[in-house]
């Protein structure tokens, strides 16, 4: 199956949403995620997938890093599931992918300056990804690439 829109997510709240468009592979949607008073905004971030319509999801699988408090932790964990849970609401599929397996694809570490620089390489006239703090973007915007470049839907 051909996917007209693809959505890439990187988790918590400080992370991205990104639409990507296969079939016009210079067309590419990117934002920072959607929040107020700095959890995610849920009906935000669904009025926003609802525009784009992906038939898919492509969302980064994360977990706890040693030396992060748990405080964090249950913070980003509330924002993945928040995010999770509107888009299985809007019935959209959901593939799952290791930062390790995606950024392979790519051939890239885990530094986020290397995925800005790609993401620019990919989409340069977006300038989603101008600034040095758009790594967050730019990882959902791979996202979405590697879902129509690697996964077998």
């Amino acid at each position: 199956m051909q996917y007209e829109c693809i959505l890439g997510l990187d988790p918590g709240a400080s992370g991205a949403i990104a639409f990507y468009f296969p079939d016009q592979a210079s067309r590419v949607a990117v934002f920072d995620m959607p929040l107020v008073d700095g959890d995610i905004n849920c009906s935000h971030l669904a009025g926003m997938i609802k525009d784009y319509a992906p038939n898919i999801a492509i969302i980064e699988m994360v977990g706890a890093r040693p030396g992060q408090g748990v405080s964090s932790m249950f913070k980003f964990g509330m924002a993945f599931g928040m995010a999770r849970g509107v888009i299985a609401s809007l019935m959209i599929p959901q593939r799952y992918v290791s930062p390790a397996k995606w950024k392979k694809h790519f051939g890239l570490a885990a530094d986020k300056e290397k995925a800005r620089e790609l993401a620019i390489q990919f989409w340069p006239s977006s300038g989603s990804f101008s600034r040095k703090k758009d790594h967050g973007r730019a990882e959902a915007a791979l996202l979405c690439k590697y879902g129509a470049e690697a996964l077998k839907f």
